[in-house]
């Protein structure tokens, strides 16, 4: 008997796999009911905050990284949007996009904003790269004009990375279903569907995160050669000094990688966890060895994929505790950008002295850049 029909006899008694998984494996669904909302109530504030700071005038003036950081920020915003939708419609059964072309569009879109995130966090750690360890290259290669530019490109790859998700997925009127395309599927492991999960997976959400961390130690072997040879007080005089900022820098791509590593592992461990025999009771199921390693393993990847989708939405706390620049814009924006009194007042006595530099002054004079020692925070 093929799988096909296994599988089919199965939904005979439970109709989706949510169903399926309500059942025998209630952690994840309830954690996936539970949790993301926090993330949304988070983001959903954060987000546009940091938005608003990092591409304002002052934080972008001569700082390339806040455009990657800006972007970031929206990015994280239209995933969450998203993914609010994909809870409503998977978790709590409502039919979000269950129709003709919503559901392509959908599932189209939902792509987008996922390898966007994980590019952006390369982009400017690449940068900070070149920025620590080359910086007489940080002039030319640290712009925030060539940082525009490349958040561009980002963009419109991270499209073209998601557009075969609307071949993919389709609207099945039968069903009335929102599923894979019968067409994608053909060929079992060498289908379509499977091989360009796979790499576009292991693309953006495995090797992307290795490069980052593989940025990262190079910098943080500069940063300890410099300060081994003393040379960070030197470089305080210089224009280009922004080694507060890296920490900044560094919490954000470690997080991502943190986040992203523990997801795209349990992804990765799914064929490791075979399932059982269909034809079982429920009672026997939920005695078969196979089924409750499938089980156990589903409900663990479940509850760490909901709380790994905090990177998407905690950023802002990052910026906040390593960033004492964003927090005076924060508390400024707080403040109604100043029309309060006493934090207002404290903060007017500064904000015009002070201009802040995270990665490249980009030919601005010496009272234009805010700099501090690695020992301090922003």
């Amino acid at each position: 008997m093929s799988n096909n029909t296994t599988l089919e006899y199965l939904f005979v008694r439970y109709p989706s796999i949510n169903a399926i998984l309500e059942e025998f494996a209630p952690a994840g669904p309830m954690a996936e009911k539970i949790i993301p909302p926090i993330w949304y109530a988070l983001g959903f504030i954060g987000n546009p905050i940091s938005a608003v700071i990092w591409l304002g005038q002052r934080m972008r003036r001569n700082n390339s990284s806040a455009i990657y950081l800006g972007a970031l920020s929206i990015s994280d915003m239209v995933f969450l949007l998203l993914n609010l939708l994909y809870i409503v419609h998977v978790a709590w059964g409502y039919d979000v996009y269950n129709d003709h072309i919503i559901c392509e569009i959908f599932h189209f879109i939902y792509y987008v904003p996922q390898y966007l995130s994980t590019f952006l966090v390369l982009g400017f750690t690449a940068e900070r790269y070149v920025a620590v360890c080359y910086p007489f290259l940080k002039e030319k290669w640290c712009t925030v004009r060539r940082a525009a530019g490349i958040v561009a490109f980002l963009v419109m790859f991270s499209i073209a990375l998601s557009s075969a998700q609307s071949y993919i997925w389709t609207y099945s009127p039968p069903k009335e279903v929102c599923e894979i395309r019968p067409g994608a599927l053909i060929g079992d492991e060498m289908s379509f569907w499977n091989l360009w999960t796979w790499v576009t997976d292991i693309l953006a959400f495995g090797l992307v995160p290795l490069i980052v961390l593989f940025f990262n130690i190079l910098v943080l072997k500069e940063i300890c050669k410099i300060s081994r040879n003393d040379l960070v007080k030197r470089q305080q005089s210089r224009q280009t000094s922004s080694t507060a900022s890296t920490l900044t820098l560094l919490a954000v791509s470690f997080y991502l990688i943190v986040t992203q590593f523990s997801a795209t592992i349990l992804v990765c461990l799914q064929h490791a966890f075979p399932y059982g025999d269909p034809y079982l009771s429920d009672r026997e199921i939920r005695e078969d060895a196979l089924w409750s390693n499938l089980f156990s393993y589903l409900e663990v990847r479940k509850i760490v994929e909901v709380l790994c989708l905090s990177h998407y939405s905690c950023y802002f706390f990052i910026y906040c505790l390593t960033g004492k620049h964003f927090r005076k814009e924060v508390v400024f924006l707080a403040t109604l950008q100043g029309r309060l009194p006493f934090l207002a007042t404290l903060l007017s006595r500064r904000r015009g002295k002070e201009h802040y530099s995270m990665v490249s002054t980009n030919g601005g004079h010496m009272s234009e850049t805010f700099t501090t020692n690695f020992s301090t925070t922003m």
